[in-house]
């Protein structure tokens, strides 16, 4: 079997990230996450994260994407990442572009309102499937997953997530504010930056225990 050497722009955009750069207010926030997946992976569990806001349209979406690509940069081979909202919109296409400016290879499957996505990180990757959803829906798991809220109002308006294993609330600014105007295209690259470094930090810690 070939292996699953990352696309060499998503390489140079990892390369580039500063986890020295992150707070100490945020590395606490990642705290409970990264002991959540230290346990799993020390128990050799399937690692299940969902990543949760209100319309899975964008730093849902963004954080999947990251999360998949950073455990298996780092060589953690038992994390699978899915996201959801607490309704389903559409994968904004700005947020999917931005992947693609990152060196994601991405291919729309469908052309309907919301559309489906395949996005790769990888040459003999498996495809990340990307399209909104809620975040109990069929193609998420149903129970042992870490529940992480990515926006504050999924995190206030979804209290409890059934069959989660527990809530991580971590959550992200809304590259959404800046759409049409001048600097959207800057915050959408700049949100996926700081996702990016966050989950590699994340990841960097369950490898080096």
């Amino acid at each position: 079997m070939k292996e699953q050497v990352i696309f060499e722009k998503i390489k140079q955009t990892i390369a580039s990230l500063d986890i020295k750069s992150i707070t100490d207010e945020r590395k606490a926030l990642l705290l409970p996450l990264i002991n959540y997946i230290k346990k799993k992976n020390k128990n050799n569990e399937f690692i299940a994260l969902n990543f949760i806001c209100t319309h899975n349209s964008r730093r849902s979406h963004l954080s999947q994407v990251w999360a998949q690509t950073l455990a298996h940069y780092v060589g953690i081979k038992n994390v699978f990442c899915y996201s959801g909202g607490t309704e389903a919109t559409a994968l904004f296409p700005v947020a999917a572009e931005t992947l693609k400016n990152m060196g994601f290879k991405i291919e729309k499957l469908s052309e309907a309102n919301n559309p489906v996505y395949s996005i790769k990180y990888a040459l003999n990757s498996h495809p990340i499937i990307g399209f909104s959803k809620k975040f109990d829906d069929d193609f998420n798991p149903k129970n042992k997953f870490a529940a992480i809220m990515t926006c504050s109002s999924a995190d206030q308006g979804c209290p409890i997530v059934l069959g989660s294993d527990g809530r991580f609330p971590i959550t992200f600014e809304d590259p959404k504010a800046f759409d049409d105007t001048p600097f959207q295209k800057e915050k959408y690259h700049e949100r996926s930056l700081q996702i990016a470094t966050e989950m590699l930090y994340v990841m960097q810690k369950i490898k080096s225990t």
